[in-house]
């Protein structure tokens, strides 16, 4: 294994920071205030779209989709570096890359099995970034962890499809912006294989039957940097049969080749998340004072801060050898390190940052500064695309199995 970077990502990685450093950054505050002053908080700021337009300049626009027809052809390898370096800022730069959850899965989504009327219709705008898109999966009334519960119906009425069923924590669809739905349903709840009950249709927000009731916090965060998350409620909405994704049946499938991907790049930005997070705290460490020395002094926090440098110097190596692996022997080859990173970085990076939390003190819960905002994205990630306990079950059968 060779993680040195290669003349191509060293290039882009030179060119996002500085866009990092002269864009994203000096526009965090900007776009917080634009975004009290707007009519409705779920609108997006006009800084925004600038640093779109700025990033779409520099050829800094859909790193994360390796297919080069579409996107910009990268490894996961050459693609993790960036992508950590993105979540430095989680709020602005995923989305002014076009690289922002839940967007990025569903273009993935589309440009692996969508048809060719499908790709024309929501792919290309979505990889313009002239649109967003939600995908609609988990649901209140089930362990939504095993996708296989899921209870909203997808029925077949002649020529269209007709969905009923009501999801939450939708993330994308308060945006005024979001106009594509992926719902996945039972089309088949009394097959014999629990695993092809469920399809995947693709649902235009305005469709009749469509209802975004209500936007869920998180922590008490609206979340209004990736849209918010929204409970839906699908009163048999009706689309064509066309708007069917693959076949019937594939729906579980599709979700599963969606959530490797997803599960990586979380784990990447999780790891730019931290390193903001150290830099925040040896910041604070050096300009505060307490009990006559500076917090710099104080051993306490210097092994938080050592204890930080070590981890995320651990989570980095183990995401770069699964993105390798991914790379080199695909999804399922490198299903043990996808499940072991999805596991242990939001961990460790929810540790760090409550760290820094401390060492603010009563402004690391503020609005004043970023951590709280970070702890409750990093906290978050321990459930989405799976719960530690789930890939803690299927990590620790997949040892066992070697034993029996």
């Amino acid at each position: 294994m060779d993680f040195a970077f290669d003349a191509r990502t060293e290039e882009l990685r030179g060119k996002l920071l500085a866009f990092m450093d002269e864009h994203v950054h000096p526009a965090e505050a900007v776009a917080a205030e634009q975004r009290a002053a707007l009519g409705s908080p779920w609108e997006t700021p006009a800084v925004v779209e600038d640093l779109k337009a700025e990033a779409r300049r520099q050829g800094l626009w859909n790193l994360f989709l390796p297919d080069a027809e579409h996107g910009a052809g990268l490894t996961n390898l050459q693609y993790a570096p960036l992508a950590e370096i993105t979540g430095r800022s989680p709020q602005l730069a995923p989305t002014a890359l076009n690289c922002a959850a839940p967007d990025t899965g569903n273009m993935e989504v589309l440009a692996q099995f969508g048809d060719d009327a499908q790709k024309k219709q929501w792919l290309e705008p979505l990889l313009a970034g002239e649109i967003r898109s939600a995908f609609a999966m988990t649901e209140p009334e089930v362990a939504s962890s095993d996708a296989t519960n899921i209870t909203t119906r997808i029925e077949r009425d002649g020529d269209d499809y007709v969905i009923t069923g009501r999801k939450f924590y939708i993330s994308g669809a308060m945006n005024p912006n979001c106009k594509i739905f992926i719902v996945m349903g039972k089309t088949d709840p009394d097959g014999p294989d629990i695993r092809r009950q469920q399809s995947m249709v693709l649902v235009p927000r305005d469709t009749p039957g469509v209802e975004v009731r209500r936007a869920m916090t998180v922590f008490g965060y609206e979340d209004h940097w990736h849209g918010g998350h929204a409970e839906v409620i699908f009163d048999q909405a009706r689309v064509p049969a066309s708007n069917l994704i693959g076949e019937e049946g594939g729906g579980f499938g599709i979700a599963q080749a969606r959530l490797g991907p997803g599960r990586i790049h979380h784990c990447m930005r999780l790891i730019g998340m931290a390193e903001r997070a150290i830099d925040l705290m040896c910041q604070r460490a050096v300009a505060r004072t307490a009990f006559g020395k500076p917090l710099a002094q104080q051993g306490v926090v210097q092994e938080w801060i050592a204890d930080a440098r070590v981890a995320v110097e651990q989570l980095r190596l183990l995401v770069l050898k699964t993105a390798w692996l991914m790379d080199t022997v695909g999804n399922r080859g490198a299903h043990t390190e996808i499940q072991s990173i999805k596991i242990a970085t939001p961990r460790t990076v929810v540790d760090i940052i409550d760290k820094a939390v401390q060492l603010y003190g009563a402004g690391g819960v503020s609005q004043d500064y970023p951590l709280a905002e970070l702890w409750a994205g990093a906290r978050t990630l321990r459930l989405a695309d799976g719960p530690d306990e789930v890939h803690q079950r299927s990590l620790a059968r997949r040892e066992l199995k070697r034993f029996l």
